[in-house]
């Protein structure tokens, strides 16, 4: 199992999944994805991507870590397909984005989360609305009102990151595993393990 840039050509796969898994489509460009294969099987097992945000101009305080660009960096859309998940395949898809981030230079990933405690195993700590980006703080509310009333924002510093054993060793072993209704392909938000957390939302929006 490895995670790579998604290819132009997955653009239709990676669309189906996230209208079936209910996550933000939003600006979509197939090149800000990655997404989790099977070596073995060559099987498609979970996405995601970092979605920048323009800044409001010299008028915004712009936090420490933002890109060259003048753009923030939000980690968003995340899926892993029902019958992968559980093995670490979510939680791979988020440091190869992280990576992807410190790579063009951001210091800084922001996510908006319902789900803090899964993210929080990875060093993302929840700050306060108030130290957002503006722009981020509009995202916020509209997510609050349109899905997640209790989302919260969170960020990493990208050399915090920092990957469980547990879910590097399930990672390393993963393979397909059968399900009795294989149209249930649930949303992992962040690659949310079901042994600690619920599937209840999405990542996107």
């Amino acid at each position: 199992m490895y995670v790579r840039d998604a290819k132009n050509r997955e653009e239709v796969w990676l669309l189906d999944h996230i209208e079936g898994m209910g996550l933000d489509e939003t600006t979509f460009r197939s090149r800000d994805y990655v997404i989790a294969i099977d070596e073995r099987s060559n099987e498609k097992a979970g996405f995601g991507r970092i979605r920048l945000h323009k800044t409001g101009g010299e008028t915004e305080r712009i936090p420490s870590g933002q890109g060259t660009g003048g753009e923030i960096c939000e980690l968003t859309s995340i899926g892993v397909l029902g019958s992968w998940r559980q093995q670490g395949v979510g939680a791979h898809v988020i440091e190869r984005l992280v990576e992807t981030a410190a790579d063009q230079e951001f210091e800084t990933v922001y996510s908006l989360t319902d789900e803090p405690n899964y993210l929080a195993q990875f060093g993302f700590s929840t700050i306060e609305a108030t130290e957002l980006p503006a722009v981020l703080q509009e995202r916020l509310e509209e997510k609050r009102e349109s899905l997640a009333p209790e989302a919260v924002p969170m960020q990493i510093s990208v050399d915090a990151f920092e990957m469980p054993t547990r879910l590097r060793e399930r990672f390393k072993h993963a393979s397909e595993q059968p399900t009795e209704d294989e149209s249930e392909e649930s949303s992992e938000d962040f690659g949310i393990d079901s042994e600690s957390a619920t599937y209840k939302y999405d990542t996107g929006r």
